[in-house]
C-alpha cells in the first residue's frame, strides 16, 4: 500500500450524493477534471478551519467541489460559484439539489473576468477562494480575487502542478507558463503567505495578511 491509498483508504468517503455528482458527469459527456477527493477533503478542512462564511468558487463543472464547500459553511453561509458553460451549470444546479445544498449556493454564468470585474466593482467581499477554472487566466484571476480578499482570507487553487509540466524546463507552453507565474506570484506576492500542497495535481494555499507585512 502505498501513502496515497493509506490516506484515501483512512480519511477520504465519498458518500453516494458525491458519486452521483461524479456519475453526472459522465451522463452528460462532461470533462471528467472533478478534483480529487484527498484535494476536496484537505478544502473542505480549510475552509472549517478558517471559518468561511462567503466563499467565491472560479469553475463549477459538475458542482463536486461546489458541494464539499458548502458542506464545511456554518448556518447562513454561501457558495458564489462562477461558470462559463451553460449546460454545465444546468448539471451543477441539480447536483446542488440532490446535495441539500442549493440554498447555500449561488451560480452565476459567464466568462469569469467579467464577472470578477463586476463583483470587484460592486464591493463584494469573500474570506475564501477556489481556484479551478481555465488556467491560462490564473493570474488574472489571482490579482482580481486579492482586490476582494478580506483580512486573513484563504485563496487556494488546483492543478498547480500542471500535471508535472511546470517542473520542465523545457516546456515552454503558455499555459504552463502561465501556471508557472500564478504559482511565482504566490510566493512572491507581498500580501499573501503561501505554499503548493502536493495533493492531487498540486493545491496552493495562501492567506492573505491583515495588514502589510503581517
Amino acid at each position: 500500500m502505498t501513502e496515497d491509498e493509506y490516506i484515501k483508504n483512512l480519511y477520504i468517503r465519498e458518500d453516494a450524493v458525491l458519486e452521483k455528482v461524479k456519475r453526472s458527469m459522465v451522463d452528460n459527456d462532461m470533462p471528467r477534471i472533478a478534483l480529487p477527493p484527498d484535494s476536496a477533503k484537505l478544502l473542505y478542512l480549510l475552509a472549517r478551519i478558517r471559518g468561511a462564511k462567503k466563499i467565491l468558487e472560479i469553475g463549477t463543472l459538475a458542482g463536486y467541489s461546489t458541494i464539499w464547500l458548502a458542506r464545511a459553511l456554518p448556518e447562513g453561509g454561501s457558495v458564489l460559484t462562477l461558470e462559463l458553460e451553460e449546460d454545465f451549470a444546468r448539471v451543477a444546479s441539480q447536483n446542488f439539489a440532490m446535495a441539500g445544498v442549493k440554498d447555500k449556493i449561488t451560480i452565476r454564468v459567464g466568462e469569469a473576468l467579467n464577472s470578477l470585474r463586476n463583483l470587484r466593482d460592486s464591493g463584494e467581499t469573500f474570506d475564501f477562494f477556489f481556484i479551478d477554472a481555465d488556467k491560462i487566466h490564473y493570474p488574472d484571476y489571482l490579482e482580481m480575487v486579492i482586490e476582494m480578499a478580506e483580512p486573513g482570507a484563504l485563496i487556494t487553487a488546483d492543478n498547480t502542478f500542471w500535471g508535472g509540466r511546470v517542473l520542465d524546463p523545457a516546456d515552454k507552453e503558455e499555459t504552463t507558463e502561465k501556471i508557472r507565474r500564478f504559482n511565482r506570484m504566490l510566493s512572491a506576492g507581498e500580501r499573501l503567505e503561501a505554499i503548493i500542497v502536493p495533493t492531487g495535481d498540486g493545491l496552493a494555499v495562501a492567506r492573505v495578511k491583515d495588514l502589510p507585512g503581517n
